[in-house]
């Protein structure tokens, strides 16, 4: 069969594609005819290490030759030992947070750092549907409060708690109680709430809604509120603003964290972490997934957490830095945003002819809404990957 007649097999969900990859290496793929890319959104912020990474590919190819899947009736070495690795980057993140939040307890009189315990799923929705029932079940609240323009998913409960309305067209109704405001609003946060709300999610940055990040201000007095506070780190972690977790430069301890895209560097995994002064709403039988905590995605993630250290975490600062300060000269610019290697260049004209632009001349890039391009390289590219991709797009804009 012909490529265009494989295409066909699949169900539209997706644009036709212009480029098939075949092979990926480090910060650059390969096409079907040979061609190479830098590749600049690492699969919507995915393969957070480049790709082939040695570390995740070692620890997923070792259990590959041991164990691939046991389910969550019995035990696995990979999955407790990860949790075990996001309760203490929680911790650690922690404890560099000015604010705790009623309940969090802080520090005085030698209290240990707030931990969290972790449940394992295989995508950044399944992360956020898990959020939502746990929400509900600890507060017996069905209201959520979530930001216009944010995503978190294309499930049910994800979407519905989706702010944006054209994602959400043509599935409604959804799941009620759901009351969106403008990112940054206090006012508009404050007067959202009401008693029905057991629930604030929100995108430290907004990844697919214009690379927003938040203000500390709009998230501490999200925290003021009297509601479980949840930040979807689904692309906004491990790493990929400059800190393990986004929220650790808001200076506040969220009660849920969700996770996934680059936590086991493209091998399908998710995660809610739930912080220790939150815990207990689920009992056994409340939740589950049959992959979820899959030995070999286990084992990667595990590899990956180990690889993000403060040498990467200070190199990607360093290039993220050095990203948007280039991108701000150049055509069409109207503003550059976001932390660490997670920027958007809000532009005067579409972002989808300079991306189709992009990939012709051998950079892949991402947009974020109809005129924000969105740029979210492999957490190790050099300097030299950042100032050939300024070449690149000065080219093309």
């Amino acid at each position: 069969m012909s490529p265009t007649t494989l295409q066909s097999m699949l169900l539209p969900t997706y644009p036709t594609p212009r480029v098939a990859f075949v092979e990926g290496d480090g910060v650059q793929l390969v096409d079907a005819d040979g061609t190479r890319y830098l590749d600049f959104a690492a699969g919507i912020a995915v393969v957070s290490l480049g790709h082939r990474h040695p570390a995740p590919l070692a620890a997923a190819h070792a259990q590959l030759d041991r164990l691939w899947h046991a389910s969550n009736l019995f035990a696995t070495d990979p999955a407790r030992v990860l949790a075990t690795v996001l309760s203490e980057r929680f911790a650690g993140a922690a404890e560099g947070c000015a604010v705790f939040r009623p309940g969090d307890g802080g520090f005085a009189g030698g209290a240990s750092s707030p931990r969290a315990q972790a449940f394992f799923c295989n995508s950044g929705a399944e992360a956020n549907e898990a959020a939502l029932k746990y929400a509900r079940k600890a507060t017996g609240k069905r209201g959520v409060i979530a930001l216009e323009q944010s995503f978190h998913g294309r499930t049910a409960g994800a979407l519905s708690v989706t702010g944006q309305p054209s994602k959400r067209a043509g599935f409604e109704p959804l799941l009620d109680g759901v009351r969106f405001v403008a990112p940054n609003d206090v006012e508009g946060l404050r007067a959202a709430m009401s008693d029905e709300i057991g629930l604030v999610l929100l995108e430290p940055v907004l990844g697919e809604g214009g690379v927003i990040p938040l203000d500390a201000e709009f998230v501490a007095a999200a925290g003021e509120l009297d509601a479980l506070l949840a930040f979807d780190e689904v692309q906004t972690g491990v790493g990929r603003t400059g800190t393990f977790f986004a929220f650790e430069q808001l200076g506040i301890i969220p009660d849920l964290v969700t996770l996934a895209k680059g936590l086991a560097n493209g091998l399908p995994i998710g995660c809610l972490l739930v912080a220790d002064a939150a815990a207990g709403a689920f009992e056994p039988g409340d939740h589950g997934s049959t992959f979820g905590g899959n030995p070999v995605s286990c084992a990667a993630a595990i590899a990956v957490c180990e690889t993000v250290d403060h040498a990467l975490l200070a190199a990607v600062r360093a290039n993220g830095e050095r990203l948007r300060a280039g991108l701000v000269d150049l055509p069409h610019v109207v503003d550059v945003r976001g932390r660490g290697l997670l920027v958007g260049v809000e532009l005067d004209v579409p972002a989808g002819p300079i991306v189709d632009a992009a990939l012709d001349a051998g950079l892949v890039t991402l947009t974020s809404g109809a005129n924000v391009l969105r740029l979210a390289p492999p957490l190790v590219v050099g300097e030299l990957h950042v100032d050939q991709a300024l070449t690149i797009l000065r080219e093309v804009m």
